[in-house]
């Protein structure tokens, strides 16, 4: 963000994505508009996110990395399920899920394992990762194999009922990993020697990080009901499914600031940080954003259920599998990454073509 040309841009974004928004008709181009401005924003969304981890630790910084990061992907969700875009907020959750696990971590394992030949992190906390995945997984598949038998009254029981379970359960887990067993997941590595790790200060006060995190979210917000009101027509325009929008397009835009600060932080040999910010942005978009939108899509009234597509079930399933199959050991090289981006772009060929 020290760039001269970054915060001229990012007004003068601002400013056509609202020109667009209120004075122009063009659909595409107001995408076009908010698109290039959200990026601007939750980049630097990331990086005050990333000064501010740097004063609260790895493992608190990369939560709140992944917190913040998916502002921007909860409150696009909350605008699409207030217009009743049901079936694109269910893919922009699959995108989001798969986006983390696959893209964001497969690039940071891939970059990082170029510059580092091998770089390691806390297993344990992989394999816990790895079960709160599966739990993920599990909670979409039950409730879409019993759908023949289940009304559209007992839908929406089962549908609170797994919502309110996986909140509990994700609160559950920061209190077991931040407080009950906060030292076996910490960052440290056991038997292995110190990392090599590249020191950088921040760029800004904690007070001026924390100002600029609060400003940023608040830009994201706007930026993201902007793009809302113009996503359809621009998908009906191209031809594309909402699918492929709202699993693709729409999550690699919310998924920006998890990009950008998880991978730097793994080329700065932080592996650990980068971690927790790509499974961990996952997992709290399966266990808390998502159950969440249920309980928000009520108070429009207009219940969403958690009835997920076979496909969207399966290219959750696949990521965490895959996922789980690479960061169990912990540790991790550049090819790693490259059978993560694989994944993706197979399973984005298929949304593409679905």
């Amino acid at each position: 963000m020290n760039n001269k040309w970054f915060y001229p841009l990012l007004i003068l974004s601002t400013l056509l994505s609202a020109g667009a928004h209120y004075f122009w008709g063009n659909q595409f181009i107001q995408f076009v508009a908010a698109s290039f401005s959200l990026l601007l924003w939750a980049a630097l969304l990331g990086k005050a996110t990333e000064n501010v981890a740097h004063y609260a630790g790895e493992r608190l910084g990369g939560l709140l990395n992944a917190t913040f990061g998916n502002a921007a992907e909860l409150i696009i969700a909350i605008f699409l399920v207030k217009e009743g875009y049901f079936d694109m907020v269910k893919a922009s959750i699959t995108g989001s899920v798969i986006g983390n696990l696959l893209l964001v971590l497969g690039l940071s394992v891939l970059f990082g394992g170029m510059k580092h030949k091998t770089q390691r992190f806390n297993s344990e906390l992989a394999g816990h990762n790895a079960s709160l995945m599966m739990l993920s997984v599990i909670a979409l598949f039950i409730p879409a194999a019993f759908i023949q038998s289940l009304g559209e009254r007992e839908v929406g029981i089962i549908s609170m009922v797994i919502a309110f379970l996986l909140i509990a359960g994700y609160f559950l887990w920061l209190y077991f990993s931040l407080v009950t067993h906060k030292d076996e997941l910490g960052d440290a590595v056991d038997g292995l020697p110190d990392r090599e790790e590249e020191k950088e200060e921040p760029v800004w006060s904690g007070k001026i990080s924390l100002l600029l995190l609060f400003i940023s979210t608040v830009f994201v917000a706007i930026q993201s009901e902007w793009l809302v009101h113009s996503v359809e027509a621009v998908a009906h325009t191209l031809g594309w499914s909402q699918l492929f929008v709202g699993a693709f397009l729409i999550a690699i835009i919310g998924n920006a600031a998890e990009h950008s600060a998880a991978i730097f932080l793994a080329m700065k040999n932080r592996m650990g940080a980068a971690v927790e910010i790509a499974i961990g942005s996952s997992l709290q978009i399966s266990l808390f954003v998502a159950p969440v939108l249920i309980f928000v899509s009520r108070l429009f009234q207009n219940p969403m259920d958690i009835l997920f597509t076979h496909h969207e079930i399966a290219a959750i399933a696949v990521s965490a599998l895959i996922t789980a199959s690479i960061s169990r050991d912990g540790a991790t090289n550049w090819y790693e990454g490259v059978l993560l981006l694989i994944v993706y772009f197979i399973l984005g060929a298929v949304f593409f073509v679905a």
